[in-house]
């Protein structure tokens, strides 16, 4: 039996991840924390609460910005 992939751009660079992943697997899988970024999806900010919840889609197309601390 073979996965689905999807075909989805992160940060400009074309990646193929597992169907069915929720965004923050997706995250998860490229070494991001879920809490420690924003995520825009397909032009969208997608709310911290749902990363859980909305699934990735073939054709996506993610920014993700990392929160960094400074002063």
């Amino acid at each position: 039996m073979t996965l689905e992939t999807l075909s989805i751009r992160a940060n400009g660079e074309p990646r193929r991840v597992t169907g069915g992943l929720s965004i923050a697997d997706m995250l998860n899988e490229m070494g991001v924390d879920p809490l420690r970024v924003a995520v825009e999806r397909n032009l969208n900010v997608v709310p911290r609460g749902t990363l859980g919840e909305v699934k990735v889609e073939d054709g996506d197309d993610y920014e993700v910005v990392h929160f960094v601390g400074g002063g």
